[in-house]
């Protein structure tokens, strides 16, 4: 009779102990991962403003290169209007990265353009954080 309670007993706690560790599981917050994620969660750089290589990527603007170096406020209009075309073109999750490549590049933008695609990057974390904020509450 004894060994009846000890070996239920032995199984309530490897019952309790099996629930305790499938829980703590189920309460890691969960990240969503936006569609055109790479996977390198941990080092993922498409919303950084600084970049950790040195590695020029091109976002279908290799034309801004006559550029570099040169002071924003000496810009021709139609310098002026092939940066601001080449912004408006991009997709919010580009933003960053091509702010990036343009200071690899040596390209000033002009501060009207740099405070709109500041405030893109700036609503994209802030929309990201919420959205993530909003899908850990949800659970």
């Amino acid at each position: 009779m004894t060994f009846i309670l000890i070996a239920m007993s032995a199984l309530l706690v490897i019952v309790g102990l099996v629930l305790v560790f499938s829980k703590k599981e189920d309460l890691k917050p969960q990240k969503e991962v936006p569609e055109d994620c790479c996977g390198a969660h941990d080092v993922c750089e498409r919303d950084r403003l600084l970049s950790s290589t040195d590695e020029i990527v091109y976002f279908d603007d290799e034309e801004l290169d006559a550029l570099a170096g040169k002071d924003p406020y000496t810009f021709t209009e139609e310098e002026y209007d092939a940066v601001e075309e080449v912004l408006f073109s991009l997709r919010e999750s580009d933003v960053a990265g091509w702010l990036r490549s343009l200071q690899l590049r040596n390209i000033t933008l002009p501060q009207e353009l740099k405070d709109e695609a500041l405030l893109i990057v700036s609503e994209r974390r802030m929309g990201n954080h919420t959205n993530n904020n909003v899908k850990q509450s949800d659970k």
